[in-house]
Order: C-alpha cells, then structure tokens, then sequence
C-alpha cells in the first residue's frame, strides 16, 4: 500500500462521549483534536466534522457544514467506532429473526443457564437480538460407530470440513422454510441470522437456507457456518445473532459518513478497526467483529509506543475513562480471546484480551456500614459528577478535584445546565462535608461498637483512637486509595493468571483520567516505570494511525496432532495462507509487506483447556509440521500457564487460522523540543497526599523538554490529561516528547490496631485479592476438569479463630462450610498442629458439604507466637473418590460409606513432607465395602490435592507480606474489623425487617414449613430483636433423618442462610464469619438437617439445600419459591460417563416477573453446549426448550421450567436425582405456584414411563429420557394494581443499567467459577 504523499491522511476513533482525531499534514506536520461524539445542533457526524476542521483551517478555504467536503484532498481514513457497542449495550440493533433447528428455538434465552449475579434475586439479563424465531425440521448428527438408533436410519453420510462424518437425518423442508420466511418478511424484518447444529462443520443446510432468503428479499443473512465456523452452538449462535443485528446498522452509519464527501470516498482508502487489532476495508467491516473496535485502537497505540523490542519488557495498558477502566497487556505478541461477553452476549470472535472493570473517573462512592465502596454504579455523561453542575453524585471526579489535583482553569466551560459553566468546586466541596459529616457521625455513635468491639485488643474502645473526626480532604483521600485497590485487582488477575510477576510491567497510561492514578497504581502493584505517550489522551486514534491491516481466516479441525496428520495440516494451512495473501494483495499490498502467522488452537485430549498458539520461535523439524513445532510451542505455553504438563496425552487440534497483515501503519517523526534551564512551572497548587497539604509545581507538557526531569509532587497538564507525579516519583521527558516516570517506594506504613475506615477497604480488596490468587494458583496446577475448567472450588483465609475472613469466588454451597471445617479442626486437633502440617478433611460432620468436596487447610504459624496465627484453606469438587458409582454422586446411596472415601481430620503434610502412601491407602479404602470401590482416579486426585496445597501455600506466603508491612497485631486487627462489616450490614438489614414487620403486623416472629417430595417437613421459626438487628433462627419441628441421601449436614443449612442473607442486605457485602455473628441457629440433632455421622448426604447437598432456601425466604417474604431443584441427571457405561444439572424457574418477586430457564440459588452451574453433548457421548440431544406456562400466574408470573430430551445410542445406565415432582414451588401473596418437575421414560418400542424423582434405570438404544423441570412460583394476585401491605424487607434491586458491564478473560475466570 502506497504512501499518501501530499495528502491529508486521518485516523479516528469515535468514542460513546468524545470523538479524537490525529491528522498527518502533508508536510508532516501531526495535529490532534478532540470533539463532542454528539453535538446534533452544531453537526451531524463528528468524525467528519473533525476531517473538516482541519481541512479548514490547514488550507485556509471555508468548508461548509451543510456541503461535502472535498475527498480529493484526502489520503486515507482510519477509524474505530463504538456504534456497534451502543446499539448492542442500548438494544438498538436491526430487527431480527433467529432461524434454527427445530427443538431449539430457545437455546440462546437459555444460553449457559447461568445467572450472571450471583446474589441478585431477580434475574435481569440483557434480552436475545432476534424478534422472531422460526425453526427449521432438519437434523445432523455426528456419526458415531457401533451407535445406531432404532427408526432412525440416516439419508445419508456425509463428510464436513474437520473430517468428521455426519448422518443426515432430516433434510431442510423448504416449502415450510420459505412460507415462513415470507410471513417474517411481512412483519417488516429485513435481517436474518441462521444457526443450524453441527453447520459448523457441515454447512450445506445452512447454505441452502441462506441461498433461499436472499432471493425472497432478506437484506441482511449471517450464517454461523460463515461468521465463526467453531464447533458450540450456543455462542456461535449469539455471534451470529450480533452479526445480522448490528451489521445492518454498521452499513447504516458507513452510508452516512460518506454522504459527507464528494464522490461518496470512492477513491479514498477507508479503514476500520476490527475487535482483534487489526484493520479491515469498510465494505468488511462487520457486526460481530466491531465490538471492541474502539478500545483495540488504543491497545495498539501502546502496544507499538510503549514496547522495547530491545528489553523486552512487557507492558500492562491501563486506559481509565469516564465510566470504566480498561486493562491490558502486551509482551511483543497481542493477547486474543476467542470468546468473550459484551453487554450479555457472548461473542465467538478473535479478540483483544481487553478488562473492563467499573472503576473510572465517573464511578460513584458510597460509605457503606462503615465501609468505603467506590462503584460499580457510574454518574454517566448526565447528570455526571457533582461537579459538572447537574445535581449528579460524588465521584472519583470529584475526589480528584477536592484533593486539588484538578484544575477548573483548565477545563472548557461546557458545564452547568446551559453548559456553558466550569467545573465546580463550590458542588464538590458541598457533598463532600456532607458525606464527611455522615463519616464522623457513624464513627461517633454506637454503629462503631460492632467494630471497636471485635478489633485490636489495644484498643480502648474508641473506634477511631485519639482521632476523632476525619476531613474532608481525608475522605476524599481514603475513596481515591480505595478506587485504586479496585483497579490493581484486575490487573494482578491479568498477570498472575498466566504465571506472569506483576511487577517486572511497565504501566503504560492513556485516558483522560489514568494520569491521576498513574503512579499510586504502579506503586501499588510494585512496579518501578509508567509510561505515558505525549497523544495519550487521543492514544486510540493514534494506534489507528500505527495499526495493521489484517486478514484472518479460521476453519474447524478434529485431528490429533501427529505425524501422520501432518501433511493434512500443511494442506490445510497453505490453504488458508494463499487467502489471506490474495486478499491482502487485492487491497493494494506488495508482497513485502504481507506478512502472515498461523495458529493452531490446541489442546491435550480429554480436556476442554484448549490455547490458541503460534509456533513463533520454534521452527520446524523433522518431527513437525511445515508451518512450526506447535508441540514445543504448546508445551512450553502450558507449563508456563499451568505448572504442568501431559507427557502421554494426545494433543488435538481443535481449530487452524491464519493471521495475514499488511503493514501499512505510519512511522511517527520524532519532534525533540530542547529549552535551555531548569522546567519552569506555570503555578505552585496546594495539593493533598497521605501527609496532607504539599507544594505541588504545576507544568504545561508542550512547555517541557526533551532534557527536563521533574520530582514528584508535580503536575503535568496538557489539553487532553493530566498527569499526577507523586512524592517520591520522579518524571523524565523522553527525546520523542513522551513522559516516563521512575515510581520510588512508598513510605513504610505505620497504621495501630485502631479502626481506620480508609484502611478497612483497602483491607476488604488486599483480603479478598489473596484469596483470589490462592484461587488462580490452584487453577493453574490442578489437572482434573473440574476443577482447571469447570473452576469447582473455593479458597478462602480464615483467623486464628477459624472465623472466615474472605472467600473467593462465592459458590453459595460453600459460603460458611469451610469455616465449620477449619474450626472443627481447631477442635479436634488443637496443640497437635505443627509447623508444617496440611489437614485434609470432608466428613459431613466436620463441616463438610458432600464427600467430593476434599478441604485442604493449611495453619499458618509466625516466629514468637506459638499457635497458629491464621489459616488458609481451599475447597475443591473432585471427579470421583470412589463409592458405589462412577462421580462419587450416587442418586440411591443411603450410607456415608456408599459415597467415597471419608475425612475426617488427616493430616496431608506432615511436617513438610506429603504423605502419598497414606493417603492412596484412604483414598482406595471404600473398596473395602460391598458394591463399592475405590477412587477411580487417582492421579488427578493426587494432583489436585498437591494443587490445593500450593494454594495454600501461596495465600500463606500473601498474608505473611502482609504481616510485613503492617504488623501481626493490625492484620488480625482488621481481620476482625472485616467480620464486623457484614455484621453490621446483616443487623442493618434485620433492624429494618424488624420495624416494617412491627409496624404493619405487630409481631417480631416470623414462621416458614416446606417439605421435600417424601413428605419430609422443614419447618423454621425466627424471632427478631429489633434493638440488637439479632435474630434466632429455629428448625425445631424439621423432619428426622431419612432412609436415602437428601440428609444435609450442618455446614449445608449455614451456606444457605448466608447466601440468603446476603441476597437480603442487597449490597456488596464481605461474606465472612461477621454474617452470622447476628444469627442463633438451633437446628435438632437426628433431623434432616443434622444427621448421624453415617448418613448419607449427597442429595442434601443439590436438594435438600435449595428446600432451606425457599423456608428462610418464605418466612421473610421475601419472593415465590424457584424451581427448588438442580435436577441432576448423569448417564454413564464402561466407555465413561457424563454429569449435568438443568434449569428451572426462577420465582417472582415485589416487581419482577421470574426468569424462565435459568438456574437459582444454591447452584448455577453451566449446561454443556448441544454440540459438545453430541460430539463426546452417545447421545443426541433432541430437544432443549422453555416450558410454556410453568411458571406460576400472578401479577409477576413465575419463570418457566425447561424440557429437554435426551436420545440414546447406546447402551447406558440412567440415574436421575431430583426434587419438586410431587410438591410444588410456591407463590406468594396471591401468587400461583409453579407446575412440579416431571421425569418421563419413552422406551424404543414407543412406552412413556414415569420415572418417579429418584431412580437408577438401564436405557437401551433408542430410548429417549424426557425431563420437565418445576417453574417458579408467581407473586401477588393478578388483579392487584399495588402490593398489598406486608412484612417483606425491600430488597435493593440493581437495574441493567445502573453498572458497567464489566468484560475480558478476568471477567469470563470470575464469570465461570460463579457458574457452578
């Protein structure tokens, strides 16, 4: 591609808020500006009127708003654009139907099954693209040998793209395909997406489908076959869905930007930035790539100006915006995810590794039960800040401003409502005393006993110690540091997920608000250099100008990686090679400056870890493929990532692409400005840091030189950013005009025992960030899927009590259970543990949950203190440690013994040393029992409880740094203070129980029975205590131990009613000890819920569990029941077996109707994609769809069940294990319930069995097991116009739109182990 000599070339990213440009002067010459995204009274598109300001003023001719700009004197056009981001936040996409094979017309209302927030009772997710479904009667399934179903003998075979054949059982019926074509197309819908099973590897279904609708008039036809041919169905489906509705609208906007130019900019060479970093022609830009368009821009700008080829040093991209912060990271290669989430919708797309987090200069703060809380909800753009003069809240913004570390002088004067005001400080400084006197008063008053009570044991009962009132400057101090801990989390997520050292980064900072924070951050994570580029503030449209263009292309694969696939492999990657090359070439590109790089995306077979990788670095041999030693390559990657490797394990290719690039990217001249003499300051500001007020030299960036340096406190202000150069910093101006600050250390801390609320927060995130990187060590070296994949387990730091300080992530069947098993072994062992000692333990009655979950706690001991000072420990889900069935989950056990091996206080490590022998000898022991055996795998389990204990270890080391910095006695301090949090926020939420029950039902005892599908009652009476916000809780009258396995032990009942109370309270809250520290709970020895010591308790566990959340929530009113069940079914022969759990209803509430098909309360695990499910067992998934008119009526109806249809091919043995078929879930104030599950048998000879709500049965080829899953109960009677009077407490509800939403790897990692 030519250089534009002569010419003005423009790159442009048009952000939700502000539109920047860079322009290239023919002489040059670089000019940067930045204009309002929308200002319809002055233009129509911004990013022409960008183009013609700059035309104006470097060729002096007017150029009129009203008339086409002159394309001529144009070279090339660059663009990122946020317009399909906004139509798919803001649901303002192009009307769309979903045509898809019949029996799955609502696969993607489904989706996952998951919920997205863990605690939030009414289920709000964003709502499918499409309007309209049609299904289709065709079917293709993947031909399995030995497997044949009776009746249902195949058209014919065929063979897709991965080399797999596949049966055709039904063919398109296109007469019914095209009437209903044509009854959409009547309705006005113009645009299609198509998703046919198994079309990524087959696609002549879809093909033919596609062929039909354009011809009948369809403007718009995205076939998932041709927009992402991977192999699952549903996110291929959503990608699809994003492509039909957001590319009309893409095309929409290309139309209106170039009406703005003479001759439409035919001869112009127009670009824009795709989600993966590279550039694509305008005619290619589609929908389901465009999403990240604007921030890709951005990583690219840093990636190419912030990294030395030289040192090699990676780079962390740290963009803070208005409403959220971006991160990044770049180590001479981009970091692509193949499937990420964007305003609810999961894309199966190339794409940036780009974390979005809530935390920008427009996140509000909160003080909260004496916490300080900075977002997740957000001013906006309106009302905005306080100090943009519109009545909007306090903001990061405004703490900046109220630390004088802004400057209203320097801003336009665009605000007020006239917009024509400067910033205020008069409306900043005003909330702020008012927020500080809410502080003050809250530490004054008794609400700070709960704190003073628990903390240091020096403290003498003032909360605060000697100091009795905080300033406003303190305040205000206190939210920025807690902002700041809020943006290091995912930043040490990034890194350390990976196996990365966070501080060996450089901090590379851009957005308008990341030079603020720039260098607290970098000193937080403990790295020495920010890097600050002089376009910063317009670094996404500078990375436009930097960028590439690319051409990728992306086929499915099914081979093993081998010799003898070799030569298919190279076949294939020539393939795709030319493609790229002849693309590229016909846009104009030499052959020098094509460059092309493959990958293939790997994994070790059997698993589901698979990584995208480049042979970069390890060229061929004779024993590789032509294109690199991907097997080098993968290795390598792995044990990086993970810790380990598979020596003896397949590797399978699961997918080839091929990435070209035509560089094309402009090379930036370098202007070095030299000054003679020291930088002069332009003012000296007061401004506040942790020793209070300091003088703080002020510059303007375009007065520096390239030989300035500049010693923290400082101020660097340009048009675009200010940069805040702390004490101890010292700022260095590079040769290209670039800003490069040497971050010193931080003075040491001196803090006392005495509650400092500051420190409580940043506490709350340093606590729950080690139990999050205890999380991401175990993950990294454990080896079983459950746990590496499936992220089934928990980590958590606990007091020297036993007392559960943080617990990351929260699965709510182990929220409280851990900390009943750490403070049994308290108990139990006592003064026998040692130095060096790790406890295994999960018998029920030592606060285990169900066998399978093995606790591995670690007592962590310190030089001069002679017991432990604190503990750790991690929870995992292991596959199988014996029992009478394969998973260790038997449906009819009715003894512990029957379950697997037991727990109950056994020391792992004993001195250091892992005890392997013993622990193969208990782990092999059930075998001893009739009918059962031992684990049936015991080098995972072996392996991940090695993980578990470097898990332990790691949090160990954490605390112990800690401990360093702060001293023993603070640590354990606000150990304390954190406990006393949730303590305050549970009495919070009682009190407020207690006085609207008081006031319109006179009593302060609440009652709630329910029973299981046996007749087994579970009856709970509470009584309140209004004064204290205490509460007993009494199962007294619960039903006795049962003959079977819904038996649920202690720790069960704990992890529900926290979960349930933390549903109640309706905030963030730390889920700790302090939860319950409100809470009496009596439940009677020799009942369901307190069982004998060999009761079996599997079911108690997914079952029973759900049965005590809806008693706790009924005696509070709080909503209808759920679906009360996890409906577990697993299928199994001597080939292997297969577990899942199926959603429901979700019940109604005060103003919200139950969600249908998604998973409650105690569990909300991930169902397996039907393509997966096809490919991997012997089993064709027939039917998968909502459950009309399950959901209980009422003025909010209840959720719908789910019907989903599974036929054999095989022989199996089915086991099911569910609830709800005889009772019903139960609506609330005049509200229905919701219809009973139904567990149905259709034999091969055409029989219907009912299965009953518990059963082990043998399926013969042909048979076909239909499940029908509860709804949820409704809420309120339908002709109520308002809700009647009751006890209820108001839950606080989050809408959609009061919080970003948050993506990247760190977010799906979070996202994932939520969803178990």
């Amino acid at each position: 591609m030519a250089e534009t000599k002569g010419k003005f070339d423009f790159a442009i990213d048009r952000g939700g808020t502000f539109t920047d440009v860079f322009a290239r002067c023919p002489d040059g010459r670089e000019k940067v500006l930045k204009l309002l995204s929308h200002d319809p009274q002055n233009y129509k598109d911004a990013p022409t009127e960008g183009i013609r300001r700059v035309l104006e003023e470097e060729t002096g001719r007017v150029m009129p708003r009203d008339q086409p700009l002159d394309s001529s004197l144009i070279g090339w056009i660059r663009m990122g654009t946020t317009v399909a981001t906004n139509a798919l936040l803001e649901r303002q996409g192009e009307r769309t139907a979903l045509l898809v094979t019949r029996g799955f017309r609502d696969l993607l209302h489904i989706g996952t099954q998951a919920r997205p927030r863990l605690f939030d009772l009414e289920v709000s997710m964003p709502e499918v693209l499409y309007e309209e479904v049609i299904e289709v009667d065709e079917r293709v399934v993947l031909h399995q040998e030995g497997c044949q179903v009776p009746g249902r003998e195949p058209n014919r075979i065929v063979t897709g793209s991965t080399g797999d054949a596949l049966e055709v059982w039904r063919e398109v019926d296109l007469q019914r395909v095209e009437r209903d074509l044509r009854g959409v197309l009547s309705r006005g819908i113009t645009s299609l997406a198509v998703l046919l099973l198994h079309s990524y590897t087959w696609s002549e279904h879809e093909q033919v489908v596609g062929s039909l609708a354009r011809r009948l008039g369809f403007t718009q036809v995205s076939l998932s076959s041709e927009v992402m041919p991977m192999i699952r169905a549903v996110p291929r489906g959503y990608t699809v869905c994003a492509d039909a509705y957001l590319t009309p609208k893409i095309r929409q906007y290309l139309r209106g930007f170039t009406s703005g130019f003479r001759g439409g900019l035919k001869d112009v060479n127009v670009l824009f930035m795709q989600s993966d970093g590279g550039l694509t022609p305008m005619d290619q830009f589609c929908g389901s790539r465009a999403v990240l368009s604007g921030p890709a821009g951005g990583v690219v700008g840093y990636a190419i100006t912030s990294y030395s080829q030289a040192e090699k040093k990676p780079v962390i991209g740290f963009d803070m915006g208005g409403t959220s912060t971006d991160v990044s990271r770049y180590a001479g290669q981009y970091e692509h995810v193949f499937e990420a989430s964007t305003a609810g919708i999961t894309l199966q797309a190339p794409q940036l590794d780009i974390n979005t987090v809530a935390a920008g200069g427009g996140s509000r703060l909160f003080f909260r039960s004496g916490l300080f809380v900075v977002g997740p909800e957000s001013a906006g753009a309106h009302p905005g800040p306080a100090c943009y003069r519109k009545g909007g809240p306090l903001t990061v913004t405004d703490a900046n401003l109220a630390l004088g570390r802004l400057f209203p002088s320097f801003f336009p004067r665009i605000f007020g409502p006239g917009e024509d005001e400067p910033l205020s400080t008069e409306d900043t400084m005003k909330r702020f005393r008012q927020l500080t006197r809410e502080i003050n008063h809250f530490l004054s008053t008794g609400q700070s006993h709960t704190f003073s009570s628990r903390g240091g044991q020096s403290n003498s009962g003032n909360a605060q110690g000697s100091k009795s009132e905080m300033s406003v400057e303190e305040v205000a101090m206190g939210f920025i540091r807690v902002a700041n801990e809020t943006m290091c989390r995912p930043i040490r997520a990034l890194t350390q997920a990976k196996g990365h050292d966070t501080s060996q980064h450089v901090l590379a900072c851009f957005g308008g608000a990341a030079g603020q924070h720039a260098c607290a951050i970098a000193r937080a994570l403990g790295m020495k250099t920010v890097f600050i580029h002089k376009y910063s503030g317009v670094l996404s449209a500078y990375g436009l100008a930097l960028a590439d263009v690319v051409e990728e292309v992306q086929e499915p694969c099914s081979l093993q990686y081998e010799p003898r696939s070799f030569r298919e492999l190279d076949s294939r990657v020539e393939q795709l090679t030319l493609h790229c090359q002849e693309t590229l070439r016909a846009s104009g590109f030499s052959s020098s400056q094509i460059s092309t790089e493959v990958f293939f995306h790997l994994r070790y077979e059997g698993t589901d870890c698979a990584l995208m990788v480049t042979a970069a670095g390890h060229p061929s041999n004779a024993h590789s493929c032509r294109s690199g030693d991907f097997r080098t390559a993968f290795t390598k990657r792995y044990l990086k990532e993970f810790g380990f490797t598979i020596p003896d394990r397949p590797i399978m290719v699961d997918d080839i692409r091929v990435r070209g690039s035509g560089k094309s990217g402009i090379m930036s001249v370098t202007r070095t400005r030299m000054v003679h003499g020291p930088p002069r300051p332009v003012k000296v500001t007061q401004c506040y840091f942790d020793d209070g007020y300091l003088d703080t030299n002020v510059y303007l960036w375009e007065e520096l030189s390239c030989d300035h340096s500049i010693r923290g406190p400082a101020i660097i202000i340009d048009k675009n950013s200010t940069i805040l150069v702390e004490p101890c910093c010292v700022a260095q101006m590079t040769a290209g005009g670039d800003v490069c600050i040497a971050v010193g250390a931080d003075q040491l801390c001196v803090l006392g025992t005495e509650l400092n609320t500051v420190q409580l927060s940043i506490f709350s995130h340093r606590f729950m960030s080690i139990a999050e990187q205890m999380g991401r060590v175990l993950q990294r070296t454990s080896i079983s899927t459950n746990i590496k994949e499936r992220l089934d387990f928990s980590c958590a730091v606990f007091g020297p009590d036993g007392g559960l300080v943080s617990n990351a992530p929260h699965i709510p069947v182990h929220l409280g259970a851990m900390q009943e098993t750490v403070q049994y072994q308290i108990r139990a062992i006592g003064n026998d543990l040692k130095e060096g000692d790790v406890i295994l333990s999960n018998h029920p009655s030592a606060g285990g949950s169900h066998l399978p979950d093995l606790t591995v706690i670690t007592p962590v001991f310190r030089k001069g203190v002679s017991g432990p000072i604190f503990f750790v420990a991690s929870r995992g889900h292991h596959a199988d440690i014996g029992g009478i069935t394969p998973g260790s989950m038997p449906p009819h056990s009715t003894s512990l013994q029957q379950e697997g091996a037991v727990f109950t206080s056994f020391k792992l490590v004993t001195g250091g040393v892992f005890q392997e022998e013993e622990v193969t000898a208990a782990l092999l022991a059930p075998a001893q029992y009739p009918g059962c055996s031992g684990t049936r795998n015991l080098h995972d389990n072996l392996s991940d409880l090695r993980a578990q204990v470097a898990a332990n270890q790691r949090g160990s080391q954490l605390v112990g740094e800690l401990i360093d910095c702060y001293g023993l006695e603070v640590v354990q301090a606000y150990m304390g203070y954190i406990q006393s949090n949730a303590e305050l926020a549970v009495r919070d939420m009682l009190k407020e129980f207690a006085r609207r029950r008081r006031q319109q039902r006179g009593s302060l005892e609440v009652e709630a029975e329910d029973q299981m599908d046996d007749g087994t009652q579970i009856k709970l009476r509470i009584q309140i205590n209004e004064e204290e916000g205490s509460a007993v809780f009494d199962f007294s009258g619960t039903g006795t131990e049962v003959w079977g396995n819904c038996n649920a032990p202690r720790a069960i009942t704990l992890s529900a009613l926290i979960y349930c109370l933390r549903c109640m309270v309706g905030q963030d809250i730390p889920l700790n000890q302090g939860c319950l520290t409100p809470i009496k709970v009596i439940i009677p020895p020799g009942s369901i819920l307190q069982p004998s010591q060999s009761a079996a308790v599997v079911g108690g566990n997914v079952l029973t569990s759900q049965r005590v959340v809806d008693v706790i929530f009924r005696a509070f009113e709080v909503c209808a029941a759920s679906q009360g069940c996890m409906n577990n079914v697993s299928f199994g022969s001597d080939r292997g077996g297969y577990y899942e759990t199926v959603a429901g209803g979700a019940g109604a509430g005060p103003g919200w109707h139950g969600r249908s098909g998604v998973h409650s309360h105690m569990t909300n695990t991930r169902i397996t994609d039907p393509e997966i499910l096809e490919k991997r067992y012997p089993v064709v998934l027939e039917q998968f769809s909502l459950r009309p008119g399950s959901g209980g009526e009422g003025r909010y109806r209840g959720g719908d069940g789910v019907v989903r249809k599974l036929l054999f091919r095989d022989k199996v043995v089915l086991s099911v294990l569910t609830e709800r078929r005889s009772t019903r879930p139960y609506g609330l104030h005049g509200g229905e319930p919701g219809a009973p599950g139904l567990n149905l048998l259709q034999r091969v000879d055409s029989r219907v069995l009912s299965l009953g709500s518990k059963t082990t049965v043998n399926l013969e080829a042909g048979d076909m097991f239909c499940l029908y899953t509860p709804g949820g109960g409704g809420y309120g009677k339908e002709e109520e116009d308002q809700e009647d009077g009751n006890g209820s407490p108001p839950i606080k509800r989050r809408r959609p739109c009061e919080t970003f939403p948050e993506r990247g790897s760190v977010f799906e990692f979070r996202r994932v182990q939520e969803s178990v």
